[in-house]
């Protein structure tokens, strides 16, 4: 064990070192700056903390991911954008951007080096405090390393030789000489073990961080009040300071994720159920109460908009109602200067270009699809009467952003905001610009200048939650099945389309054509995921896990004279194997063990 801790921690040790070295012994450290293995390492719980936070950094939803710009709802203007590149044919197992082998696994190394330090570590001199934070930390690594497993799972789980494999299983701290050359388990094995983790994180932590107040030791949990723990010691470990790390109804919308994964059609042979997953996902939603319905956020589609700048600025450590985790909030306006239109009224790079396909799912507001001959769609003013979404997500022609009209025809040559227009690629390829994540107070000027906005990244919302639910409850139990729940997928898709303002004075008819046909209402929840959580990292697995077809073409419009012509922008070129991703082939030419995933070389 010693050498693993003189290697893994130099790095880290390396800033509390330069405090004590001096000239004479630059290249001779002093005999306390050496730390020779557990002996010495835990002495020092912030040096055991790192190792925590180093899985922090690593967190694979810590940035908006815009890889919907690899599927049919969106394309890049960016010449040499990596997802577009990928979508269009050039994804191999040595050329993925989608690789979370490396960092997660290696980030999996740290936190299993943690859960043996931290029972070790002196981090209070009371006793019952110090039993608080070894549960606290240890929880939070459960659920970090279960968090990782799912992700390695999504990203690189896959067909090899007649198997559903997943990756291998580590749950020991390494050394140099250990054994690296390690067989994958089994996708049912991997998902085993994250559920044991997630349950562990679940049993060690509370639901949530909050400080106690003095008057309120009864709320101290019950395990805890009876060590004698008091309101200050419970605050110091458990309290507002720890908001929007991992806590237990975290590890529970993971148990969720992973459930819906493993229970969906490209996955399937892992033998979960769908009633499982609509189970986990409930055990998440009664944090709103009884009826989760009721408790659903009336701006939980609009989280991140100009109307709640207030309510983000005013979070001092907290969530709106609609946020399970995030990530920090900051005043920026990085996502506007890339994602405004070009030219002189909004100065932005266009970066992200929703699809015509993308458009197309957004329903008419009488809540029918455009394609019904019922719906009123009109192909010579086809965003009028829409589905208010999508003036919320999608800059169309004749939008209004940030208080000034966008023009995306071809019928102005000097505005560079229209389609193709822009000989420095940051006009828009479809005939449209994104619009959700934008905090349109941001107003950017022609030098690059900005005022900035409230911003954050929103790692789990419970809307993906209610999503979840609809979906498993539908293949489980039916359109209107509740399960042992009490509401259904059909009360859950009702509640999210009115939320939106469809059929807002009236029957939404088309969700009750839908309740009466499981298959229909299949595809009605499909769609509402699709819209609800766009442009947040999940189409591009979502399409996968239900192992629907890749190479629909990206398609955008042309607008001339008021004329909509439709056109193809990109194909997407992928083949029926890469409904699994790739294990990097730098790990399988160096591991004869290492199987790779049928179909990739």
């Amino acid at each position: 064990m010693k050498k693993i801790f003189k290697i893994a921690t130099l790095a880290l040790m390396m800033p509390a070192m330069a405090t004590f070295v001096s000239c004479d012994d630059a290249f001779e450290p002093a005999i306390e700056n050496i730390k020779d293995g557990v002996e010495d390492f835990v002495m020092y719980p912030s040096w055991v903390e790192s190792y925590i936070a180093h899985a922090y950094i690593s967190n694979p939803l810590d940035e908006l991911s815009f890889n919907d710009m690899a599927t049919d709802d969106a394309v890049s203007n960016e010449p040499g954008n990596t997802y577009r590149s990928m979508a269009t044919g050039s994804w191999s197992a040595s050329n993925n951007p989608m690789d979370r082998w490396r960092d997660l696994r290696g980030s999996i190394v740290y936190l299993n080096s943690a859960l043996e330090l931290i029972p070790q570590s002196p981090w209070a001199s009371i006793p019952s405090t110090q039993e608080m934070f070894v549960a606290r930390f240890s929880g939070e690594v459960y659920g970090l390393r279960a968090l990782f497993m799912l992700h390695l799972l999504r990203n690189h789980a896959g067909m090899a030789n007649g198997q559903l494999l997943g990756v291998p299983i580590v749950l020991e701290p390494e050394t140099p000489e250990s054994n690296f050359n390690l067989p994958r388990n089994t996708f049912a094995d991997c998902y085993k073990q994250l559920i044991e983790d997630a349950n562990m994180a679940i049993e060690l932590l509370t639901e949530e961080a909050i400080d106690l107040k003095d008057n309120e030791a009864s709320k101290i949990p019950a395990k805890w009040a009876a060590k004698g723990v008091e309101v200050g010691e419970y605050n110091r470990v458990w309290g507002a300071h720890t908001v929007n790390r991992m806590n237990a109804r975290v590890a529970k919308a993971i148990k969720a994720q992973a459930a819906l994964l493993a229970a969906s059609p490209a996955f399937e042979a892992s033998g979960v159920t769908y009633a499982e997953a609509a189970d986990a996902a409930a055990d998440v939603l009664k944090a709103l109460g009884t009826n989760p319905i009721a408790g659903m956020d009336p701006n939980g589609h609009i989280w991140y908009a100009q109307s709640q700048d207030g309510a983000i600025g005013a979070l001092t450590g907290g969530n709106q109602p609609e946020i399970l985790w995030r990530g920090n909030k900051g005043e920026n306006s990085d996502r506007e200067k890339s994602s405004y239109p070009p030219g002189a009224s909004h100065n932005g790079n266009g970066r992200v270009n929703p699809t015509q396909n993308f458009v197309d799912a957004f329903p008419m507001a009488n809540g029918l699809p455009i394609t019904d001959p019922n719906s009123g769609y009109d192909p010579t003013n086809p965003y009028a009467g829409r589905d208010p979404r999508l003036n919320n997500y999608v800059v169309v022609n004749g939008s209004n952003v940030a208080g000034k009209a966008v023009d995306t025809s071809v019928d102005n040559p000097t505005n560079i905001a229209g389609l193709n227009q822009d000989p420095n690629y940051r006009a828009t390829r479809t005939g449209y610009y994104l619009r959700k994540h934008m905090n349109e107070n941001v107003s950017i000027q022609t030098d690059g200048s900005a005022n900035n906005a409230w911003h954050f990244t929103a790692f789990i919302r419970y809307t993906e939650m209610f999503l979840a639910y609809a979906e498993a409850a539908n293949e489980a139990w039916g359109p209107k099945g509740t399960g042992t729940h009490g509401y259904s997928a059909y009360d859950v898709i009702k509640a999210i389309r009115k939320r939106a303002g469809i059929a807002a004075n009236g029957e939404d008819t088309y969700l009750e054509e839908c309740a009466a046909d499981q298959a229909k209402m299949r595809e009605l929840i499909r769609n509402e995921r699709r819209i609800e959580l766009s442009f947040e990292g999940h189409r591009f697995w979502d399409l996968r896990r239900w192992k629907l077809a890749l190479d629909e073409p990206a398609m955008g419009v042309r607008i001339q004279n008021g004329t909509y012509n439709y056109f193809e922008v990109d194909p997407r070129r992928y083949g029926a194997f890469q409904t699994y991703g790739p294990i990097p082939y730098t790990e399988v030419i160096k591991f004869s063990e290492l199987v790779q995933n049928d179909g990739w070389k």
